[in-house]
């Protein structure tokens, strides 16, 4: 080669790796530290944002609620800021917002800030966490609360057949049980069985802080190690090992509310952990069966169908859902006999996928995992166990369809649970969908 040619393409690469350079994303992993008390603190410098976003995570949930006593953790979860003014504090003073949700898995709060006030919005929350109040009439302020909340809540109809599957595929596994708790649950609660939650479970060296957004990451962890360095670590390690439950019974449950406007109907199977290998290929064929339910209900009145598969930390369940007409709602077959019942909830389960249901299938969730906030990936890692973000996003996008067939074939024999909420009694013998 001629030195003119190589110096046209000497010149050629400068400009193109000008021109990609530039293009390049700022890295999204956060800088990682622990705390001298086993609290671990990220930081994620994010350019550009007005507000500053302080994700603090449990991780802990409503699996670990004592028996007969559910909606402890719930509960608890409400006592970090358990005043409406405490938590418009952060839209009033700070500019910005606040959320806390709890789950079988974690308890998480979400809050933001002006970017010029992240030292206070780090400050309040290190303050709420340490100095929560449990007292008789903090607890009962608290219960009063939560006993109006799923008063409303079994109400619905889509609400107490969610529950009432639940129970049925798990028994007492806790994710059988209700994490708001029911009215007989919650009356037996007291302020020492919120006291020994938080004692045991509400620890530093169980909780991952991620703090994001135009921010100086060193006085951030700065920030965190003086406001949060004075929580308390665990004695010991509480873990989330439960006997598993044993398969359900194969008859359909029957709850009767009338009054109510449509139906409910559910089915569930066993599912697969959150950091199982098979956690993926089962997302994607969740949504293969969710299309075949909408087409297979649609033969008779059914409508709203929905396959979810639970993210949990142990494995969790399909759950198909509908709903029908109120009073003579179409009830689906769950008979492994497909001679005798071809329109039978089993039918969708052991149809091959094939390669347009596996393409549509896998970019939806593809399309849904790329929505997730960056910064609940993260926090993810710790409660989930899995590798990091990108790791797991990897699991997705190497799915095959192989996969997904393999997975099918193995839950074709697995144990269904079946429930109905309607306005009126479900004959004993079920319709199909004709």
């Amino acid at each position: 080669m001629s030195i003119s040619r190589k110096l046209l393409l000497l010149i050629g690469l400068t400009f193109a790796l000008a021109a990609v350079i530039p293009a390049q994303k700022p890295s999204a992993t956060p800088r990682q530290e622990k705390l001298l008390n086993g609290m671990k603190v990220l930081t994620l410098k994010t350019p550009g944002n007005d507000l500053v976003s302080l994700k603090l995570r449990i991780h802990a949930g409503s699996a670990f609620d004592p028996q007969e006593k559910e909606g402890v953790m719930k509960m608890l979860s409400d006592s970090f800021f358990p005043t409406a003014d405490s938590r418009t504090f952060f839209r009033d003073e700070l500019g910005g917002s606040f959320d806390v949700s709890c789950n079988y898995d974690y308890i998480q709060i979400d809050t933001r800030a002006r970017s010029g006030d992240f030292l206070t919005l780090i400050e309040t929350v290190a303050q709420a966490i340490a100095n929560v109040a449990i007292d008789k009439d903090s607890t009962a302020s608290l219960k009063t609360a939560q006993l109006n909340k799923v008063e409303e809540l079994e109400k619905d109809g889509a609400y107490v057949a969610d529950r009432v599957i639940a129970k049925r595929l798990f028994g007492t596994f806790p994710y059988g049980r209700p994490i708001n708790g029911s009215a007989a649950s919650l009356q037996k609660i007291d302020f020492a069985d919120l006291k020994f939650a938080k004692n045991r479970l509400v620890t530093a060296d169980n909780a991952t802080v991620i703090i994001s957004g135009n921010i100086d990451p060193n006085l951030a962890f700065r920030a965190a190690r003086r406001y949060f360095g004075a929580w308390q670590k665990a004695d010991k390690h509480v873990p989330s090992t439960f006997r598993q439950p044993d398969a359900p019974d194969a008859s359909v449950v029957k709850v009767e509310m009338p009054g109510i406007a449509q139906s409910e109907v559910r089915y569930a199977t066993r599912g697969f952990a959150r950091s199982s290998k098979d956690f993926a290929p089962a997302e994607v064929f969740a949504r293969v069966l969710q299309t075949r339910l909408a087409e297979l209900i649609a033969k008779g009145s059914g409508s709203n169908a929905s396959v979810v598969h639970g993210e949990h930390i142990l494995p969790g369940a399909f759950t198909f859902g509908y709903r029908s007409q109120p009073s003579s709602p179409v009830v689906l077959s769950t008979s492994a006999d497909m001679n005798a019942d071809p329109q039978s909830l089993h039918s969708i389960l052991v149809r091959p996928v094939t390669d347009t249901d596996f393409s549509a299938a896998k970019n939806e969730v593809l399309a849904e995992r790329g929505k997730h906030d960056a910064t609940d990936l993260w926090l993810d890692v710790d409660t989930f166990r899995i590798v990091s973000p990108s790791d797991d996003l990897r699991a997705f996008q190497n799915v095959a369809l192989a996969d997904v067939n393999a997975l099918a074939a193995r839950l074709t024999n697995a144990p269904l649970a079946a429930a109905v909420v309607s306005a009126s009694t479900v004959p004993t013998a079920s319709s199909t969908a004709n």
